[in-house]
């Protein structure tokens, strides 16, 4: 049964991270030189602090090392993460995404054993996907309702030579690239297939080039990968294929965190401001403005911690208790426009100061901008909604990404 009460551990987590990020986070990414400076680069001591509390682990299973945590806890602690800074929160939950994915389903005993002692023990030690090619438009468009085909446009290669694969081409738009000490890479096999090796970061003939800081348009640490000759024993090709996305709405509870954080802003500013003798929280246009925000919030909160009960509840769809329709496309739609509003009404609630760089307001609205239109945008999402509302059931003839990138 779907039920929104937490269980005590929920809220434990819940509070624990809450505090972690009002102590260590805003005060660092929140500084006023920092957003003035408009520097993005990932504080990577407080990453390693976050690791320590557990959350680079936090999908992995108990069994292997991690919390064990469900996609809706996942939720839970990305948003809080989000509130001070999406950046941690998106490269923390990419990680943990690709801990439960590799560790607990994918990987061989063998791979496991040599693999995952050193993710556990190196609190610095990250986790990518590399499987978008430069310049490959992978979007719904002219395949809505028809078979998705993208296993040919793999151009990254892997070619036998004795007792190695050797690896040559790029991947674009890694998400993680610069901090993963392990990536996953798809590259083509033969004329149609294509399988996925584990590349450790030091592997001779891979490198990462980082993008120009002006043109960054995502959350967390994104890279393009370069493979040139790049020696990959066979012991480290996967034997099963991603054949489904497992980010399990962290993307969605990432840009819930980018508007509560906003609102919050917003609604202690208008708890201090004054005008006219009294609160510009008492004067009915910025208290309904303010209302309208955390309806907004509240709603969209709801949808995405249902999208992500139902990614681990698919029994809920078989027996018609929730629709039958994709869920976290759902999710992704009304949160990243109901967020998108919800910021740029806490910015107005603080006038000219707003729009000002040494503000967190401004950072808040480029934030949801940017998940507005992350991945495929809202128009890919919405062809999605609207194959599952004819009764189309696309196949999953190319394996998806492990988590969607921010």
């Amino acid at each position: 049964m779907y039920n929104l009460r937490l269980s005590s551990e929920q809220l434990e987590i819940r509070d624990t991270v809450r505090d972690f990020v009002e102590r260590e986070i805003k005060p660092v990414c929140l500084k006023a030189e920092r957003l003035e400076a408009l520097d993005r680069r990932l504080p990577m001591e407080l990453l390693e602090e976050a690791s320590q509390l557990g959350l680079r682990t936090l999908a992995l299973s108990e069994e292997r090392g991690g919390a064990g945590a469900d996609a809706l806890t996942s939720c839970i602690v990305t948003e809080e993460l989000a509130a001070g800074d999406p950046d941690i929160a998106a490269t923390l939950a990419e990680t943990s995404a690709l801990a439960r994915t590799l560790f607990d389903q994918l990987m061989s005993q063998g791979q496991r054993d040599r693999f995952l002692p050193q993710f556990l023990r190196d609190d610095r030690y990250h986790l990518a996907f590399a499987d978008r090619e430069p310049g490959n438009d992978d979007t719904l468009g002219v395949n809505y309702h028809r078979p998705e085909t993208s296993e040919t446009s793999i151009k990254t290669s892997a070619v036998r030579a004795g007792n190695v694969w050797i690896v040559n081409g790029i991947k674009d738009c890694v998400a993680n690239a610069p901090v993963a000490k392990l990536l996953a890479v798809r590259a083509r096999t033969g004329a149609s297939g294509a399988s996925t090796f584990l590349v450790p970061r030091e592997t001779p003939g891979l490198g990462v080039r980082e993008p120009d800081p002006s043109e960054r348009w995502f959350h967390g640490s994104c890279g393009e990968v370069v493979f040139r000759d790049c020696r990959v024993p066979p012991e480290n090709l996967l034997e099963q294929e991603v054949e489904s996305a497992d980010g399990r709405g962290w993307p969605q509870a990432l840009n819930l965190g980018i508007g509560r954080a906003a609102y919050e802003a917003a609604l202690e500013y208008a708890k201090l401001r004054v005008q006219g003798g009294r609160r510009i929280v008492e004067h009915q246009a910025i208290g309904a403005k303010l209302a309208e925000i955390a309806i907004r919030l509240e709603v969209a909160r709801s949808i995405v911690w249902q999208a992500a009960w139902a990614s681990d509840h698919l029994e809920a769809v078989a027996d018609r208790s929730l629709a039958d329709l994709p869920l976290q496309a759902v999710a992704k739609v009304f949160t990243s426009e109901a967020v998108y509003q919800a910021v740029k009404d806490a910015a107005e609630c603080f006038g000219a100061m707003g729009v000002m760089r040494d503000m967190p307001l401004q950072k808040y609205v480029h934030d949801a901008l940017v998940c507005l239109h992350s991945g495929h945008g809202n128009s890919d999402a919405k062809l999605r909604i609207a194959e599952a509302l004819a009764g189309y059931r696309r196949g999953s003839a190319a394996p998806a990404r492990v988590a969607e990138s921010m």
